[in-house]
């Protein structure tokens, strides 16, 4: 299926999970074009300062790959700044954070799956 870009609209999520700011949310396909297991596919934008709070996952995994700036992560508990080309992993039963404290844009794409 091809879905090309800019098809589906952008979603504002101002204080994502009692983070900071308003974090962007660019979903690279819908959730009627995902397979069954796959919750979200998207690109996630935090500008300067922005994050997105502390959660944990349960019954799914997140994937971050990190495309622009330096984001720190918060893995269980650990800080860890990340890196264009930088994947982080958060599986059922932990949790993360990320924010930007860079001066520019901090640019991801998250892939959530359902165990």
């Amino acid at each position: 299926m091809y879905v090309p870009s800019g098809m589906h609209q952008d979603q504002e999520r101002p204080n994502m999970r009692g983070g900071e700011g308003v974090v962007v949310i660019s979903p690279i396909a819908a959730e009627g074009e995902l397979p069954e297991k796959c919750r979200l596919f998207g690109k996630i934008t935090l500008p300067a300062g922005a994050s997105i709070g502390a959660h944990a996952h349960q019954g799914e995994c997140e994937m971050f790959y990190i495309l622009e700036g330096n984001p720190i992560i918060t893995d269980d508990g650990k800080e860890i700044t990340a890196h264009p080309g930088d994947c982080i992993l958060t599986h059922s039963g932990h949790s993360h954070a990320v924010r930007n404290p860079g001066s520019a844009p901090a640019i991801l794409i998250a892939n959530i799956v359902k165990d």
